[in-house]
């Protein structure tokens, strides 16, 4: 039986992989620290869906990594683990780096001396690119979009690290690539656009396309920053997990790439885009809060697949539609539940 260690695996993309590879004969391995919001919601259920190993562990203790990595020697390192919000890293950026860097040198450095073999795929952000402010930005269908990216934004264009978030990830970014060089481990560097779907906790901070479904559903105020015509390639987690596989399927010809990975061109909506779809959806009005733009928010990205279309053979398969439905279904059951479990408390 082939052995995958997720770490972070209960956080939302972490929960929706080990179902996926539990349910095709995958021994699975989840490490979690628990400190994020949802996590142990998402282990209870996980435990309560699959078999699995679970190991209480952060990526900033070598020693507990080094330790499950050296017992497990899995086939395959799904490496998930990280501070996610640009703005938690503006104001703990030493927290920031010690997780998002220093926790996936731990990884590298564990695999390096005890599982060589293991595949190992790094999540990776879009945000490794900056803000591309010197990049053309024009109104397209209501929204932004970069003049001169016809097909989104490739592998091929160059890193400019912006906020301290993105100088951690593209610090881990960078030394996954280095260690596949250096130390010809086989690793495969995701750079991921906007991934949404069920079991995602989305806050203010991160996970908007969650977020604003959740706090829509709940009633509660949605704060835009900027003017709400940014826009992203969103992209369903099932897809991601197929991106995963295929990487994972091919991963003797494919190991030490980087992939943009994304909803690509068809799959871009704005955030007024995705209000007004809510509104429709739940047939109410929603209260809207303005602020200024955050630093380091890009008015507009899309991947470019091309790449991975290629290589991987694979292209986004679910739209948005479909997509947002079953987050709709999910957020809506699971805030009912939740809501009724605290009348029953109280």
């Amino acid at each position: 039986m082939k052995t995958i260690l997720i770490t972070g695996g209960a956080g939302f993309i972490g929960t929706n992989a080990a179902i996926r590879f539990a349910g095709k004969g995958w021994r699975v391995v989840v490490l979690d620290n628990l400190s994020r919001h949802g996590s142990e919601a998402n282990l209870s259920w996980l435990q309560s869906q699959i078999g699995l190993q679970f190991e209480l562990a952060d990526v900033r203790d070598f020693g507990a990594v080094e330790r499950i990595v050296r017992t497990e020697k899995p086939d395959t390192i799904l490496h998930l683990a990280a501070q996610v919000a640009v703005t938690t890293s503006l104001t703990a950026p030493h927290e920031d780096f010690d997780i998002n860097a220093r926790g996936t040198i731990n990884l590298l450095e564990a695999v390096r001396r005890h599982s060589p073999d293991s595949f190992f795929i790094y999540a990776s952000t879009n945000k490794v690119y900056g803000e591309m402010s010197d990049a053309e930005i024009e109104m397209r269908d209501g929204r932004y979009a970069l003049k001169a990216y016809e097909k989104g934004v490739d592998e091929l264009q160059p890193a400019d690290f912006c906020s301290p978030y993105g100088c951690s990830k593209g610090t881990a970014d960078r030394y996954t690539s280095e260690y596949a060089r250096s130390y010809g481990l086989k690793t495969v560097i995701f750079r991921q656009s906007c991934i949404y779907g069920p079991r995602q906790f989305g806050c203010n901070d991160q996970g908007w396309v969650a977020w604003f479904a959740i706090a829509a559903i709940m009633g509660q105020k949605i704060t835009i920053y900027g003017d709400g015509r940014q826009s992203r390639d969103i992209l369903m987690v099932d897809d991601l997990l197929s991106a995963y596989e295929a990487a994972i399927e091919r991963k003797d010809s494919v190991a030490g790439q980087i992939f943009n990975i994304g909803g690509g061109r068809n799959n871009v909506i704005s955030l007024l885009d995705l209000l007004t779809i809510l509104e429709k959806h739940l047939k109410k009005p929603i209260e809207i809060a303005w602020e200024n733009w955050r630093h380091g928010d890009q008015r507009a990205f899309s991947s470019d697949i091309t790449k991975a279309d290629r290589l991987l053979g694979w292209q986004p398969e679910i739209t948005i539609e479909e997509g947002l439905k079953s987050l709709f279904r999910w957020a809506s059951e699971d805030i009912c539940r939740h809501l009724n479990s605290n009348a029953v408390a109280e």
